[in-house]
């Protein structure tokens, strides 16, 4: 009994690390900050609620298969590798703008796979797959909802949708060009790519996900409350579709919770706090890459947001630091994971290949970050 209940809990941590390391540094952070009602004051719960809701509505339009009925749709225009590298790669980098890098990947990935082995293109998996996990998590940038920590730092540094847009667009567009000379590199030959089997939803079931993103939407252009539109979201699926409901991820929402009370708790040790602000002072977009490295840029950008006001300097540096290690961006690791599964055999030569990949985009995008 013991020995099972031992192996769920490793099993948990294992798929769950970032949740249960979050969790041991918010409750060790109470020893330096006993339980309050400030508590509730260090919780961002606008941004937890967008967070949700966004989640939500894109599990919905992914159980609906519009993504995967979009691949096909472009899929049908291909006849070289190189037409339908191009399809495949900057599905994603378009795509993780709106449905988040993680979102992207989850679908992309098992679907490029499986268009590769029925076109007989297998050797392309570890190219191709790198160059998916490097767009989503660029494409990503270019948006508040492109990914987790873009949401939260949108809404802490108080940037319209346009200005928050602009700051990053040279890095976005810096990468889509690179991508695609990486691309043109590749050689091409004539091919056929047949559509994966798919069922699109019904126009109803379509209407209900694009009317929850359009408020989503609304509470990203505070024109609604985030509060009320997360609560909308939650009362519909309840009744609407229970498994779309059941499947946020629930531990990305308690991972920023428990960041937050670790944060928070942080802030009142006055020695630490004007440390690491005087660390960040003039470095914080080094820092925020150097970080990300490490704890990955979600944890990096919630950690450093507490000791510093540098917020475009934070936000690019946090989107790059998504760059580099395999951990970096954990959007990284499906990517990753799913490689493992199909091609256990490929593992080495993908790490080689993403590294190479990875660390060759982030010093590029370091230099442009110096040049402007």
């Amino acid at each position: 009994m013991k020995s099972g209940w031992g192996q769920r809990c490793v099993a948990f941590f294992k798929k769950e690390t970032v949740l249960c390391i979050a969790a041991v540094l918010a409750v060790v952070s109470m020893c330096i900050n006993p339980p309050s009602a400030a508590y509730a004051g260090y919780i961002d719960w606008n941004t937890l609620a967008m967070l949700f809701s966004l989640m939500a509505v894109m599990k919905g339009f992914q159980k609906a298969g519009l993504f995967v009925w979009l691949g096909n749709c472009l899929l049908r225009r291909t006849d070289t590798t190189r037409k339908m590298l191009f399809a495949l790669v900057f599905l994603p980098f378009f795509c993780s703008m709106v449905i988040t890098n993680d979102v992207s990947l989850i679908t992309f990935v098992p679907f490029a796979l499986i268009v590769l082995h029925m076109a007989e293109q297998d050797w392309l998996v570890v190219p191709l797959v790198v160059l998916q996990t490097v767009a989503a998590n660029l494409g990503s940038m270019l948006t508040p909802m492109g990914n987790p920590q873009n949401l939260y730092l949108y809404t802490k540094s108080g940037l319209s949708f346009g200005k928050f847009v602009l700051l990053v667009l040279p890095y976005a567009a810096v990468s889509a060009l690179c991508l695609a000379l990486l691309i043109l590199r590749c050689d091409s030959v004539p091919v056929q790519a047949a559509p994966v089997q798919s069922k699109l939803a019904g126009p109803a079931t379509l209407g209900v996900y694009a009317a929850g993103f359009g408020l989503c939407l609304l509470a990203i252009f505070d024109v609604l409350p985030p509060l009320a539109v997360a609560a909308v979201v939650a009362a519909v699926l309840l009744f609407y579709d229970r498994q779309v409901l059941a499947s946020v991820d629930y531990a990305l929402l308690g991972t920023f919770i428990a960041f937050f009370l670790f944060i928070g708790n942080l802030g009142d040790v006055v020695w630490f706090r004007e440390f690491l602000a005087s660390v960040l002072e003039g470095h914080v977009v080094l820092v925020s890459v150097l970080a990300s490295q490490v704890i990955s840029n979600v944890p990096a950008a919630l950690l450093l947001s507490g000791f510093t006001d540098q917020w475009r300097d934070l936000i690019v540096g946090c989107n790059l630091g998504g760059l580099g290690t395999l951990i970096a961006s954990m959007a990284s690791l499906i990517s990753y994971k799913m490689v493992a599964q199909n091609s256990p055999e490929r593992r080495n030569s993908y790490l080689v290949w993403f590294t190479v990949c990875n660390v060759g985009m982030l010093v590029l995008l370091l230099v442009l970050n110096w040049i402007l």
